[in-house]
């Protein structure tokens, strides 16, 4: 069976902020270093996850070279925040970023690295397109209330992509683990989405299971890759096993439509309800062009560019006024839940939760689950 290969355990204690030192981030005060506003020049370096930028001579990236003069050299090299943080906590540990100046992680990852000071906090007077525009709903989130290191790049919602011809009765995570799908379904090594969907799937809230019940959760997952039920965990690179037919159903994320390239695969809204989660924007220690930076994102939060973005990666836009934008433009993307959904349409999902308990519990839980995927 093909499995992904796990992190070392000093990556993973760095990840879960206990064996880490942390960058040189702040003054000699201690404070947080506060990224640095001035004029947009240069050349800015994004780490991003793929497709997750409308393309081309006239999309996102083009359009903020040609207005501003700034030469971007945007890098698709996030598969997995875990895999990431291993390849970057090094780097950012000695206050360096790799000549990055933005990264994209999902938000807990975002908190981690800001816990462990290796983000720079973000002046809102340098944002006013952002905070103009940004949505009621992403506001205050519970990871990063004032906003202090991360704007929302997009969010999402975890579910599962089935191959309708020769799967078309998934519906369920407890679908995947029937035996005539058996060495043809895909798992998330993203924590949160796979032991997530599993808690839901047995009727556990994600966000109330113990650790006895996200422990009972990763050994119902182990047993099924034991027992080849599952190929393999993958990161974003599992729509490769979807279009290629390696597989008939994976755990995956709900904007995909652009990289998964196979006429029969549809993303579902699971019986049991979505993973609910948000991409962010960070600066991190040692950017080298944080001016930039922040033009970016306060050019990303315009909502004629945001409307372009939206249409092409198909995922919950954070700028409002995309909306009316799109309704205008393409009446059928102003009505696609994926992008804006309503509150009936997630009723039944849950927002990522991390492992309950204090630091060692998060350790242990998060070691089983790297446990299970390193095989």
């Amino acid at each position: 069976m093909l499995r992904k290969l796990a992190l070392g355990v000093a990556t993973l204690g760095a990840a879960l902020g206990i064996a880490a030192c942390g960058g040189d981030t702040g003054d000699d005060t201690g404070e947080a270093q506060v990224a640095e506003s001035g004029p947009a020049q240069g050349t800015l370096t994004i780490s991003q996850w793929p497709a997750y930028v409308d393309p081309g001579e006239r999309g996102t990236i083009a359009e903020f070279e040609q207005q501003t003069g700034v030469k971007v050299d945007y890098i698709e090299d996030i598969n997995d925040n875990v895999q990431f943080f291993g390849k970057m906590q090094p780097l950012l540990d000695r206050g360096e970023s790799g000549g990055r100046d933005i990264i994209v992680v999902t938000e807990w990852m975002a908190k981690q690295m800001y816990d462990l000071g290796y983000l720079q906090e973000l002046d809102h007077a340098d944002l006013p397109t952002v905070f103009e525009n940004l949505r009621l709903q992403f506001e205050v989130p519970v990871l990063d209330p004032e906003r202090k290191f991360s704007i929302p790049w997009q969010a999402g919602m975890t579910g599962i992509w089935v191959n309708t011809k020769e799967a078309p009765d998934i519906r369920s995570v407890n679908d995947l683990l029937d035996p005539k799908y058996k060495g043809r379904v895909a798992f998330q090594s993203e924590m949160r989405d796979s032991v997530g969907l599993t808690l839901k799937g047995d009727g556990i809230d994600p966000a109330e299971a113990t650790k006895e019940d996200w422990l009972a959760a990763i050994d119902k997952i182990d047993q099924a890759a034991d027992s080849g039920q599952i190929r393999r965990f993958a990161g974003q690179d599992y729509v490769q096993d979807l279009n290629s037919g390696n597989v008939v159903a994976a755990i995956g994320w709900s904007g995909d439509a652009t990289l998964v390239d196979h006429p029969d695969a549809e993303w579902r809204m699971p019986t049991e309800g979505c993973m609910l989660w948000a991409d962010t924007m960070v600066i991190p220690v040692g950017a080298p062009n944080t001016a930039a930076a922040l033009e970016f994102m306060n050019f990303v939060y315009e909502p004629e560019v945001q409307a372009d973005i939206a249409a092409w990666v198909n995922y919950v836009t954070p700028v409002e006024g995309t909306e009316e934008i799109l309704a205008k433009r393409d009446p059928k993307l102003a009505k696609d839940e994926r992008i804006f959904p309503d509150e009936q349409f997630t009723a039944d999902c849950t927002p990522y939760a991390d492992p309950p308990g204090e630091t060692e519990d998060v350790r242990d839980v998060t070691e089983a689950f790297e446990d299970v995927v390193s095989g």
